[in-house]
């Protein structure tokens, strides 16, 4: 076993479970470093350069003072791809890799006419990490757009996209200022803020002390904000036969969905993430106006 990861675990001690600190030591010396399990198992570790031991002495400090992991090393894994985070982005989670996952089933299913290109949005895009996700998978026949409302973020979106090549057009939009889209969408993709204020005490200090409050947080008054804001662009941005595909908090999925309903979706759902908790929630075509 490689003496650098023994030293990396001790350096971690103090903030992570022996297991915890195994795990993070092993994304650190991968995700920065290019230094496999293998190499570390085998105790084939190359020898550090100065620089990149002065870069794993800031990022173990960094982590020391309880930043998390992706803003101490600025990457993230996101569906099968390393992507750039800062603190104006949240860190992509793994529950929003599902909510890929089913966008691109929707969008596969959709067959565009002749001279047609098929039309996706990302609304609050944050790393971009659902969008180029798309754009990537999906390939030149559909036209992938990504709002947010920060213009920090969207400088790390574009980042990650030109990274990976993905063609996404990325627009600084609010969308709670009741944005009119230039053009209709075949699918809608989002995942808005959505913990309550009420639930802080639940969450780790981590994720309350860098990670950007407004990409998380809605008033307890008010827990569907977002989502509404999403059906009224649905309303007048999206085609008849498209779909909403929405990230959720699991309190109020069946709330979240029962708003895609008056709104006349149709074959709306609920889905769980992987850990059975209701995270996404669906619906296509057919909406009117809420009373």
């Amino acid at each position: 076993m490689s003496k650098l990861l023994t030293e990396i675990q001790r350096c971690l001690s103090s903030r992570y479970t022996p297991g915890e600190a195994r795990a993070v030591a092993f994304a650190l010396l991968e995700d920065v470093f290019g230094v496999g399990r293998t190499d570390v198992y085998a105790d084939k570790v190359r020898q550090f350069s100065q620089e990149e031991e002065q870069r794993l002495q800031a990022i173990l400090r960094s982590i020391g003072e309880g930043m998390p992991l992706q803003y101490a090393t600025g990457v993230a894994r996101f569906d099968g791809r390393l992507l750039h985070v800062s603190p104006a982005t949240l860190i992509p989670r793994p529950e929003t890799e599902e909510l890929v996952v089913w966008a691109a089933d929707v969008a596969a299913a959709m067959k565009a006419s002749e001279g047609q290109t098929l039309r996706l949005l990302d609304a609050g895009t944050g790393s971009g990490c659902i969008a180029l996700s798309l754009a990537l998978r999906l390939g030149h026949s559909w036209q992938v757009t990504a709002w947010d409302i920060n213009a920090d973020t969207l400088s790390v979106a574009r980042a990650n996209a030109r990274t990976y090549g993905a063609a996404v057009r990325f627009e600084q939009v609010d969308l709670l200022a009741h944005p009119r889209a230039a053009h209709s969408f075949d699918l809608i993709v989002s995942n808005p803020p959505y913990v309550c204020q009420s639930e802080r005490a639940e969450m780790e200090a981590q994720v309350l002390d860098y990670e950007p409050e407004r990409a998380l947080f809605v008033p307890d008054n008010d827990p569907l904000l977002f989502y509404r804001a999403l059906v009224e662009l649905a309303q007048h941005a999206l085609q008849p036969a498209g779909w909403l595909l929405l990230e959720v908090n699991r309190a109020y999925a069946e709330e979240t969905a029962d708003l895609l309903r008056q709104a006349g979706m149709q074959d709306v759902e609920v889905r769980c993430d992987a850990f059975g908790n209701p995270r996404m929630v669906g619906g296509r075509g057919s909406l009117k106006e809420l009373g």
